[in-house]
């Protein structure tokens, strides 16, 4: 089998805070006297389900405590750096970063100066790494209609200027999908990609509402709607990218074990995958870890591990030069003759 790490591959679906590492997490609390809670200390990484509010209410809960370590640029400029640093070592060779300036604004000047700083943070780690970096900014189910619109206009002033998607993200079973379409409209008129989270803790009229309301490109997850053939036809005819977390579908309780996963069943539709690792910090698993993870569960052959990472760079908003250099990349690995192991 070939190495995973050494497999080039698209980052679509990595959450900003999500992202960090758990020593820094550690390290930035002690800094400031912020106790954390034991299931980010010493039962780390935590136990989670969202198969209730309450259980969606607790990862939110602790994504919020983690988010409050971050208290200057530096910080946040720490966070993106080690993002890319971390993919780089994962075989990431391009990363769409995911935020809600919302939730930063207060602590840091406002949303347009946060967008600032983390778009300075993506250029400045994108030239240390050596990975191409981009932001989508995303929109948060549990606020207002109104607050969506603010941020996609934010999105749309900086489209070409390093942000090339908007989102939507949180609990989908709070708020109602189709109150966003106006948000999403601004995008989309500014030539964004438009990709909402749906189909993960809510079954296929989720994603559904998505494609008509939201006109998504990409769906952040969209695993279930694998249970509608109908709906995952069109999804494939459509060219609709599902960004497939495994390792957290597994800890939120979408699926049972990492068998339960309908991988193989999405890629003999034909849908487009990619993988995704979406918060890291709350599930302890980066990217190369959802190849290894979905190789272990489903024996995949290296050709469809290979064909997956195809996919995740055709789906990215990487520019075109860019996907044919990592395309050709993947390529040369899946030719390559692997090392054998020792018996």
């Amino acid at each position: 089998m070939r190495d995973l790490h050494a497999l080039p591959k698209a980052h679509l679906h990595l959450h900003f805070t999500g992202s960090m590492r758990h020593e820094t997490l550690l390290e930035l609390a002690e800094r400031d006297g912020i106790v954390l809670p034991d299931s980010l200390v010493s039962e780390w990484p935590p136990k989670l389900s969202a198969a209730d509010e309450k259980g969606w209410f607790r990862f939110q809960r602790l994504y919020d405590v983690a988010r409050s370590v971050l208290r200057t640029p530096d910080d946040v400029r720490r966070l993106v750096t080690e993002a890319a640093e971390d993919d780089v070592r994962d075989g990431g060779r391009w990363l769409e970063i995911q935020v809600d300036p919302s939730g930063y604004g207060a602590r840091f000047g406002g949303i347009t100066a946060f967008t600032d700083l983390v778009l300075d943070a993506v250029r400045d780690a994108s030239r240390e790494t050596g990975l191409g970096m981009a932001v989508v900014i995303a929109a948060n189910r549990t606020r207002h209609p109104l607050d969506a619109r603010t941020l996609a206009r934010l999105a749309a002033q900086y489209a070409g200027r390093g942000v090339v998607g908007f989102g939507l993200s949180n609990d989908e079973r709070r708020g109602t999908t189709g109150d966003f379409a106006p948000a999403f409209a601004i995008a989309e008129r500014a030539g964004l990609a438009l990709v909402p989270h749906g189909g993960e803790l809510l079954g296929p009229a989720s994603v559904r509402v998505c494609l008509d309301s939201l006109r998504a490109d990409r769906l952040g997850h969209g695993i279930r709607s694998v249970e509608d053939p109908a709906l995952l036809d069109r999804i494939v005819e459509a060219g609709v990218v599902l960004e497939v977390c495994p390792v957290s579908n597994v800890a939120l309780g979408v699926y049972s074990d990492l068998t339960s996963v309908p991988l193989p069943a999405l890629m003999a539709a034909g849908a487009t995958v990619a993988l995704g690792a979406d918060d890291p910090l709350l599930f302890g698993s980066r990217l190369a870890g959802q190849y290894a993870t979905m190789r272990a569960a489903h024996d995949l052959t290296d050709a469809d591990l290979a064909e997956l990472a195809r996919m995740s760079i055709r789906g990215s908003r990487a520019p075109d030069e860019v996907k044919k250099e990592l395309t050709a990349d993947v390529d040369a690995w899946l030719d390559a003759v692997p090392e054998r192991m020792d018996a």
